[in-house]
């Protein structure tokens, strides 16, 4: 019979799979890390197999998967049946938020383009067209407040 073996402390965990101390108690928070048993001074001690399990959800994470699609493909991982069929079905749900998300960027990077060029053509030196989009009180306002 073998003597049973150390945990990894947290730290060790966090450096093997190079995120934040912080990370690590996040997950664990959030239910993608089972709580580890504790030392009797208190020490968490993860089993070897978390610094994969933080590895994976990092790189889900870069791939766009929120974390709750993460829950779900950490419950993927251990069904035999249909399992592909499911991560497909999150991998294409992703995928449309990304493209929305690159939709979203797009509108954003052409208005800015348009606001850039404006700062190019003829206007007064104190009217900034990009300061003036951004204010939500028109500059007509600005002098009645201030004659107010």
């Amino acid at each position: 019979m073998r003597p049973p073996t150390a945990g990894l402390t947290i730290g060790a965990v966090a450096q093997r799979a190079r995120v934040a101390l912080d990370t690590v108690r996040y997950y664990e928070r959030r239910g993608l890390l089972t709580p580890p048993p504790r030392t009797a001074a208190g020490y968490r001690q993860y089993p070897a197999d978390a610094v994969r399990r933080v590895i994976f959800i990092k790189r889900a994470q870069g791939l766009g998967f929120t974390l709750e699609d993460i829950a779900e493909l950490l419950a993927l991982r251990t069904r035999a049946d249909g399992a592909c069929d499911a991560v497909e079905h999150q991998a294409e749900e992703t995928i449309g938020r990304i493209d929305a998300k690159l939709a979203e960027l797009a509108r954003m990077r052409g208005a800015l383009v348009r606001l850039a060029t404006a700062c190019r053509s003829a206007h007064l030196p104190d009217e900034c067209p990009i300061l003036a989009a951004l204010d939500p009180v028109p500059p007509a306002t600005h002098a009645d407040a201030a004659a107010d």
